[in-house]
């Protein structure tokens, strides 16, 4: 369960029966949370009073639905049980509501909303909610953090995480944007074909950010959120059709199909993350890989690439190459010296670094790596250590690679990750202290870190 929310705390004296209640109402709460904010947000305009109600509907479920039964619809219910607890509040705070009504009747003056039934409404409400809170107004570290953190369901270290920034920084953002919309009282409406444009750029970043939390957790057992990287693949299909001419939407779409097409070969049996070089390209999904190059190509066709078509080729290439030996690394390297002229970040240089040192050998990868040793944005970020580690490793310079490892190994975030790096670990074990020669045990396979 997400941080945030009334469900996310439990009792140690609960019974055995309710567990079972307990992992349907957070299950329904993982699905349904962005929809009932975007929902209850719409139709009272305060995000504060959509969060509060919410949890309490997460509460109320909790206590009923152990007792009558999970209903047919339980998103509805609890949609409709949020909506009345804001009635309720509203009816008991007659200071709260004035105010509230006209923040609305202001909204409405300043943008009547259109009928249900226009054919140019976005189909989602949660779509809808990430336009309207990528407002210009805000600023857009300011935007993103909110909407990942309140419609996406993203805790706010997992939001910290995507922006390599500590919790408390992200923490503040948070806050500040909340702050904003209701000074500024920044109507929650749907924005009209003028402003599509200018506010799709932040619409594609959280999406993005949503569907790199689902392929890779910041935290927890699993290494994978496949229910945050199909939403987000989902959502990007319903902007896709709304804005087809947009080539950064295919290219988004693009990347986030052909990345998920290896969902099934990404870990073991036992939930074990298998690296690139070792997964079972058999078991990838042609079908989402074939889709995915052809929106690549509506993506670098038609004007100057994009970042998010420029990733997609990436991922393309990966994704047509027979093992890892036979990917077109001088290509992969070419395409990333485009996406750092494009947007320059020191992830970008460390999978470039990586590539490189796949094209050209370990230590060319290493000098580039060490480049980046003072870069403030990699620090918490375990793939830089972990990186290094391999490349260390692959040089037979093993005592650093078990200091890499090491690193890398405190600030993995999930279980997977924690277990392959101890096994990297492993296979270099550090001398017996009782062995006078002092030998280091090498890995006589060294595998590439490379798992983009």
């Amino acid at each position: 369960m997400r941080d945030g929310g009334a469900a996310s705390s439990g009792t140690p004296n609960e019974s055995p029966s309710r567990s079972p209640c307990r992992s349907t109402v957070e299950s329904v709460f993982r699905e349904e949370r962005g929809r009932l904010l975007a929902s209850l947000v719409r139709r009272f305009g305060d995000l504060d009073l959509a969060e509060e109600v919410t949890s309490e509907a997460v509460e109320a479920a909790l206590v009923h639905w152990p007792v009558v039964g999970v209903p047919a619809k339980p998103g509805a219910w609890l949609l409709t049980t949020a909506r009345r607890k804001a009635v309720d509040r509203l009816r008991r705070d007659q200071a709260y509501a004035a105010r509230l009504a006209i923040l609305q009747v202001e909204a409405d003056r300043a943008d009547p909303a259109p009928p249900a039934d226009t054919d140019g409404e976005l189909p989602d409400e949660r779509l809808q909610m990430f336009f309207t809170c990528a407002h210009p107004s805000l600023a857009a570290e300011d935007r993103t953090a909110l909407t990942l953190r309140c419609l996406a369901g993203l805790t706010t270290p997992e939001v910290a995480r995507a922006f390599l920034v500590p919790n408390a920084t992200m923490a503040q953002r948070i806050v500040r944007a909340k702050k904003k919309i209701r000074e500024a009282r920044i109507p929650f409406r749907v924005p009209g074909a003028d402003e599509l444009p200018e506010r799709l750029p932040g619409v594609l970043q959280i999406l993005y950010s949503i569907f790199t939390e689902g392929y890779a957790a910041s935290s927890g057992p699993r290494l994978q959120r496949l229910d945050l990287a199909e939403e987000a693949i989902r959502l990007a299909q319903i902007l896709r059709r709304l804005l087809p001419a947009e080539r950064e939407v295919s290219g988004l779409l693009a990347l986030m199909l052909l990345t998920h097409a290896r969902r099934d070969a990404r870990t073991g049996p036992d939930g074990e993350l298998v690296m690139l070089d070792a997964q079972d390209r058999g078991s990838w999904d042609r079908t989402m890989i074939e889709e995915g190059r052809c929106l690549v190509l509506a993506a670098l066709t038609g004007g100057p690439p994009g970042p998010y078509g420029v990733q997609a080729a990436i991922a393309a290439l990966h994704d047509e190459a027979a093992d890892l030996a036979t990917t077109d690394w001088p290509q992969v390297v070419a395409l990333y010296d485009v996406l750092l002229a494009l947007t320059p970040s020191p992830v970008v240089e460390l999978n470039r670094a990586v590539a490189v040192a796949m094209r050209d050998g370990p230590e060319a990868g290493l000098v580039l790596l060490d480049e980046l040793a003072g870069e403030p944005r990699l620090r918490g970020h375990h793939p830089y250590p972990a990186a290094r580690g391999d490349l260390l490793q692959r040089l037979g310079r093993l005592p650093e690679a078990v200091t890499a490892y090491r690193e890398a190994l405190d600030l993995a975030g999930t279980e997977p990750e924690r277990a392959h790096l101890r096994s990297r670990l492993a296979e270099i074990e550090p001398p017996d202290p009782g062995d006078r020669t002092g030998t280091w045990r090498r890995n006589p396979k060294p595998v590439s870190s490379e798992e983009s």
